[in-house]
């Protein structure tokens, strides 16, 4: 019974760490945009770490799924087991905290694929942990199921393929797309909210300075506060999360002014995605140009999309001699688009037509 519970825990840990490195590891890039909400100031407080999240990002998907493939075939069990103990506690500390605190709402655990609560990732991770646990105990049943060598080439195969589907999708786009803003999304539907669909319960939580210390009074209790007392801060509390759409961030913006219903209606619209020009590759924004005198020579709207200031617009704008628009979009959501900076999406009507990697601009169809 020990023997089958252990070779269950093997196979179960091993397929789930496997896939779910591959997952993060297919969007490397979204993975590395989620570390840098956990070393951000406001929650661990780890800002020195952002520059280099992209590489934490890969070399921690990739060693997740090597581990998977060393306990499936049984390889080094010791340094296996024990590694993804040290592993699941980790990333159990990041979920509790996370959920506990409410400072991340989705962990990223297995990336736009499948979107966890911080809860659901705490529970998933307990659950790991116990059945790690499992097999650190029953250690003695973990038999290599090939020899040294064989084994050795195994673990060196995988981490190839794993060096080489991260060099290509970081020079191009993901291998499968399990974003909102997929080729063949209609942004206008993917906005929309049923009629009947269940509203969010928010409770406004007020923080004012009441003889020196801070108190939280809640919108019910706003009699209750002493006269005197020094307004702090609000803080809007969900109680219940009501409906909300796939896509709900979406904006086209510019001189304060919504374009975006007129944007969206568009029936042939080229976006070049940069959500911040600052860090927009070089060699990438020089291919705009030509490429927005082509598409407007086709009868295609070309626009820039970006959540940078008017200064920075200008600069790029005269330092590449770009001579297509620039409008504001919220940072987050342009990342979500696209992970490229810059890359393009053409619209049409609406509806994602084609999405590249500005390494690709020869496979647009226009």
């Amino acid at each position: 019974m020990t023997t089958i519970l252990t070779q269950f825990c093997r196979i179960f840990v091993g397929i789930l760490f496997i896939i779910s490195g591959l997952v993060k590891l297919n969007d490397p890039i979204g993975f590395a945009f989620k570390l840098e909400e956990y070393f951000g100031e406001t929650v661990l407080n780890l800002p020195f770490l952002m520059p280099f999240a992209l590489t934490i990002a890969i070399v921690t998907v990739i060693i997740e799924v090597l581990l998977g493939v060393m306990l499936l075939i049984g390889y080094h069990p010791k340094f296996t087991v024990r590694s993804l103990l040290v592993m699941i506690i980790f990333f159990t500390f990041l979920t509790f905290y996370s959920a506990f605190f409410n400072k991340v709402t989705d962990c990223g655990c297995f990336g736009d694929a499948i979107p966890l609560t911080p809860w659901e990732s705490f529970s998933k991770d307990i659950v790991l942990l116990v059945l790690i646990l499992i097999l650190l105990i029953n250690i003695k049943f973990i038999k290599p199921l090939f020899s040294e060598k064989i084994g050795a080439i195994i673990v060196g195969i995988s981490l190839i393929l794993c060096i080489f589907m991260g060099y290509w999708v970081l020079n191009f786009l993901p291998l499968k797309d399990f974003r909102a803003y997929k080729t063949g999304t209609n942004i206008t539907k993917g906005m929309e909210i049923p009629e009947n669909a269940p509203k969010s319960v928010v409770e406004m939580i007020f923080v004012y300075n009441v003889n020196g210390t801070n108190t939280e009074f809640t919108d019910k209790q706003l009699t209750d506060i002493p006269e005197g007392a020094e307004f702090v801060s609000r803080e809007d509390k969900i109680i219940s999360q009501g409906f909300v759409p796939a896509i709900h961030d979406f904006s086209i913006e510019k001189d304060d002014l919504d374009y975006t219903a007129e944007m969206l209606a568009e029936p042939k619209l080229m976006m070049f995605i940069s959500y911040d020009l600052a860090l927009a590759n070089k060699e990438g924004l020089q291919l705009l140009e030509k490429l927005h005198q082509d598409a407007k020579a086709k009868g295609y709207k070309v626009i820039g999309m970006t959540a940078s200031g008017a200064d920075e617009i200008a600069a790029i704008k005269q330092g590449y001699n770009l001579t297509f628009d620039y409008y504001f979009c919220d940072a987050t959501t342009l990342k979500t688009i696209e992970r490229a900076n810059p890359s393009i999406v053409i619209l049409n009507s609406g509806v994602i037509a084609q999405k590249v990697h500005y390494n690709n601009i020869d496979k647009l169809k226009l």
